[in-house]
């Protein structure tokens, strides 16, 4: 491929597509993040563009072994109304419901909202606590990066240079294991987290015998925490449970004040917040039926 001297490029291949960003463009695919970025004087606008939305190898999503294969084009939209993603990562599809608005939803892009890595990105909490494995292709090979090691700071991946974020995978999930996301928000559109969590439970015999908790928006990366995985294993999975696993959650929560909340507030709100997500993913792992997506149902709110 020639030089792209200032040029927007919309290859239907990802040969091309990798080409043009080992020639230094800058990749777009749903653009939401970085139009408003540069409205909003954050960055300048690339000279380079190149879109990959129009590359259908990476919009699919195809069932793996027991797992599911997603590509990084695929939308939010898609994603919420996935009948397989509902049913079995049900934490996914209430991130992906919410994310923006439904403007946002239809064009934004899961690979998108990865590779900008904000610590209060919706779906980086599910993808975590699911154990997600992220495809990354280059011009000159390809390489897996465990979901819990792409996150290398606010706005920071690992990706390297050259590198496309093609695919993400997750594995398949135990029976009766529920799922939940559930945000601290001002408003039901344009919002991003003020708080986030995440709880993925397994139940044996209603018992607790697996649990992943994260927190988004709560540190510089979205992370879990091992403290209040450990406090709700081995339980019932009750009020009194999710309350200690909580608490464990706001102990290890790293919040920062800015004009959406103090970091108090956010720290008073992870107990709340992560209780929510726990309640709501033991009532799904038995078989309950809780509206996607979480953070609007009234369930575990009180």
């Amino acid at each position: 491929m020639p030089e792209l001297g200032g040029r927007f490029v919309a290859p239907t291949s990802l040969d091309e597509a990798l080409a043009a960003v080992a020639a230094g463009a800058r990749v777009v695919a749903g653009g939401t993040d970085l139009v408003v970025g540069t409205r909003q004087g954050k960055w300048a606008l690339p000279d380079d563009l190149v879109a990959i939305d129009r590359i259908a190898a990476l919009r699919d999503i195809t069932p793996t072994d027991g797992g599911i294969r997603i590509g990084a084009t695929a939308s939010h939209a898609d994603l919420a109304a996935n009948a397989s993603i509902r049913k079995r990562w049900t934490a996914l599809a209430d991130a992906c419901a919410i994310v923006g608005s439904p403007a946002t939803r239809h064009v934004g892009t899961l690979g998108g909202n990865l590779a900008n890595a904000s610590p209060a990105a919706e779906t980086g909490g599910p993808l975590l606590c699911f154990e997600a494995t992220v495809h990354l292709r280059s011009s000159v090979g390809a390489r897996r990066v465990a979901m819990a090691d792409l996150f290398a700071g606010p706005g920071r991946t690992t990706a390297q240079p050259g590198e496309l974020i093609t695919a993400i995978e997750l594995p398949a999930t135990p029976r009766n294991t529920g799922s939940a996301y559930v945000r601290l928000e001002f408003r039901r559109q344009m919002e991003i987290a003020v708080v986030g969590a995440t709880a993925v439970v397994t139940l044996d015999k209603h018992r607790v015998s697996d649990a992943r908790i994260g927190i988004t928006a709560l540190a510089p990366t979205i992370r879990r925490v091992p403290a209040a995985e450990a406090a709700l294993r081995a339980t019932d999975g009750g009020r009194a449970a999710a309350d200690a696993a909580g608490r464990q959650a706001a102990d290890a929560a790293e919040p920062i004040s800015d004009v959406r909340a103090s970091a108090e507030y956010r720290r008073a709100m992870t107990a709340v917040v992560v209780r929510r997500a726990i309640l709501v993913a033991v009532a799904r792992a038995r078989g309950d039926d809780v509206a996607i997506p979480a953070s609007a149902s009234p369930f575990g709110a009180s």
